[in-house]
């Protein structure tokens, strides 16, 4: 089996391979996108571009991005695609990427880079493999004490619609030749429109190219987990949950739910209870996208917290696929917050004109405490309250709209 997922992807390499990666680099090149990326995994530790960074099944592009995205990073990516590790090649040299470093090798012996990094990304990888397990603890093992983690996972309840295809396909005897895949292609237009698959074939990538169709539903392996088995994964590799990358999505504060009969006693359950009674009613999740780190990592109580007064302190940083909205809103809203990344229609943060002024003045530097009094002074008619700042920063981190710098240090920071 495992040389038929390796030879799959020889012959359907995913991504689709590209050779053009200019708009990629112009997006990164601004010094705040890299800045909030950062602290979206390390929150409490100073801003710093000279990482290393293993790409864990980094397929035909994925490390050459990060390449590109932190040039003073030193980045390695590994694959078992022959396929996949020669189109890397090809970006390498294509953009002189010395910061780069590619081996054609699975995760699972990644312990043979005889080195250990400060940042591991493994997206779309481990639910393919025999044993995700190993997969996981070999990853474990490479990662720094207080490195991070960025995992990505098909989610179960969501591929529902996927996963019946594939056994369809299965019934049927449909291979992965090209002509396969075309005429699997033709038959998805006649699918009924209340088929659970139909609503993704308008809306996912992963259906838009042959690649993509073959690795979706002619995959000779894949699996999903649910939350709860998500965190049982994480466990027994010896790794704790830090954050959801976009975790709105996951939390009842957010979005139709927060208003539902059931919000009070959602908010009494531990956070892991609540992120899988969440899923249950959402229902459409596909992947599980997450930072972890490794158990009893230095400085684990550091992540955001606002039941204290530290919050004061924080230096708030824009996510940079966040966009303002001012126009046809409800009474009272100055503007509607929507993070372009989010599927779901209803996590729309609707803020009043005090709090517009308060998010305008999120500028990388200032810290709350700065913001409230630049605000006061610069608009003496609005006047926050620290109650109201609280509720707004709270909100604002919640609907992913905003990570924290936790060090205070913005004005000392120019990426």
């Amino acid at each position: 089996m495992a040389d038929e997922v390796r030879d799959f992807y020889d012959r359907h390499p995913y991504p689709p391979p590209v050779d053009n990666l200019d708009k990629y680099r112009r997006v990164w090149q601004e010094g705040q996108r890299r800045r909030a990326d950062y602290h979206l995994f390390w929150p409490a530790r100073s801003y710093r571009e000279d990482q290393s960074i293993l790409i864990a099944g980094c397929g035909t592009s994925q490390a050459a991005k990060h390449a590109l995205r932190w040039p003073a990073a030193q980045v390695t990516g590994i694959d078992f695609s022959a396929t996949s590790v020669r189109c890397t090649e090809e970006l390498k040299r294509k953009y002189s990427l010395n910061n780069l470093q590619v081996r054609q090798l699975p995760i699972e012996r990644a312990s043979e880079l005889g080195t250990s990094f400060d940042q591991i990304v493994c997206t779309g990888v481990l639910h393919h493999l025999a044993d995700p397990d190993a997969g996981l603890r070999a990853l474990r093992e490479v990662l720094k004490p207080d490195g991070a983690m960025h995992l990505m996972v098909y989610a179960a309840y969501g591929r529902a619609g996927v996963y019946m295809l594939q056994d369809y396909c299965r019934r049927l005897g449909i291979g992965n030749t090209e002509k396969e895949i075309r005429d699997l292609a033709n038959a998805l237009r006649a699918l009924p429109q209340d088929h659970p698959l139909t609503r993704l074939l308008g809306e996912s990538a992963d259906f838009r190219s042959q690649a993509g169709l073959a690795d979706a539903l002619l995959h000779p392996r894949d699996r999903a987990y649910a939350v709860p088995e998500l965190f049982d994964f994480l466990a027994r590799a010896g790794l704790v949950f830090g954050r959801w990358v976009r975790q709105a999505p996951y939390l009842p504060q957010c979005g139709a739910l927060a208003a539902a009969p059931h919000a009070s006693r959602l908010a009494m359950l531990p956070l892991p209870e609540q992120y899988a009674a969440v899923e249950l009613w959402r229902g459409n999740m596909l992947r599980h996208s997450l930072i972890a780190y490794r158990t009893g990592r230095p400085g684990d109580s550091r992540l955001p917290r606002f039941d204290g007064d530290d919050w004061l302190d924080y230096v708030p940083l824009r996510l940079p696929e966040t966009i303002s909205v001012r126009e046809r809103l409800p009474a009272g809203a100055a503007a509607a917050l929507i993070n372009r990344s989010h599927s779901d229609p209803d996590l729309v943060l609707f803020v009043d004109a005090a709090e517009l002024q308060m998010i305008e003045a999120i500028d990388g530097r200032r810290t709350i405490a700065d913001i409230i009094e630049h605000v006061a002074t610069s608009k003496p008619a609005i006047r926050p309250t620290r109650r109201q700042t609280h509720r707004l920063f709270q909100r604002l981190w919640q609907y992913d709209q905003v990570v924290f710098d936790l060090t205070g240090q913005g004005d000392n920071v120019r990426p």
